[in-house]
């Protein structure tokens, strides 16, 4: 008995001496993100407003194409790297030529700040997202439509919206584009997630605005 209770005493002591697993930082050299605005192959730089011009020449889209820095290989699984890019804008089309803005300041941030009920103008009336979706599909120029009966609610739902570009270093997205939008301007939004939450318990995400007017 005494033999017992002297084993089980040096067991608990190895396991409770055991080291705390070690994860590495996500990125070897630290996390940063760079986007390019690209028009026809050209591109686009910014200004000294702070805005990037796109001047409409019958190219229905541009593009958004990044270039992420290399993950510590204990993030990359079979060759893949667990990255992603998530793309939203504040900038919608509703039925053919009726095209409106939404007051966000991130991605997904008008459902973020639950202010999808809030009034959006559009022409001599105010209609909220919810409102909208009931009767319409409106499309948003990231490449995404919210659906009739959505469930804004639902603690899934962002994860319905928006767009994506997953598993590669150089995500690259195209935002639609035509001559209805000239004069107006757009905030694009890119939320990059360095995908380590699996394994350290949480991700390294970095945000990004670009305003862009098209000419």
């Amino acid at each position: 008995m005494q033999k017992t209770i002297y084993t089980l005493a040096i067991a608990l002591f190895f396991i409770s001496c055991e080291k705390e697993k070690f994860y590495p930082p996500a990125c070897p050299g630290g996390c940063f993100t760079n986007h390019e605005i690209i028009y026809k192959n050209d591109t686009i730089n910014i200004d000294g407003d702070g805005f990037y011009r796109i001047k409409w020449d019958g190219l229905n889209y541009f593009q958004i194409k990044g270039d992420l820095p290399n993950l510590d290989p204990q993030y990359v699984i079979n060759k893949v790297p667990l990255v992603e890019s998530r793309y939203d804008t504040d900038y919608w089309i509703l039925i053919d030529t009726i095209r409106f803005t939404t007051p966000q300041y991130s991605y997904l941030g008008w459902f973020n700040d639950n202010n999808f009920n809030n009034p959006i103008p559009i022409g001599n009336y105010s209609y909220s997202m919810v409102d909208l979706v009931e009767n319409h599909t409106p499309l948003n120029i990231a490449g995404y439509q919210i659906p009739k009966y959505f469930c804004f609610d639902c603690p899934y739902a962002p994860t319905l919206l928006g767009t994506y570009s997953k598993y590669t270093y150089k995500p690259t997205q195209n935002i639609l584009l035509d001559n209805e939008m000239i004069g107006d301007t757009i905030n694009l939004f890119v939320e990059t997630v360095f995908n380590t939450e699996t394994y350290s318990g949480e991700n390294e995400i970095i945000n990004n605005t670009f305003n862009i007017i098209i000419e």
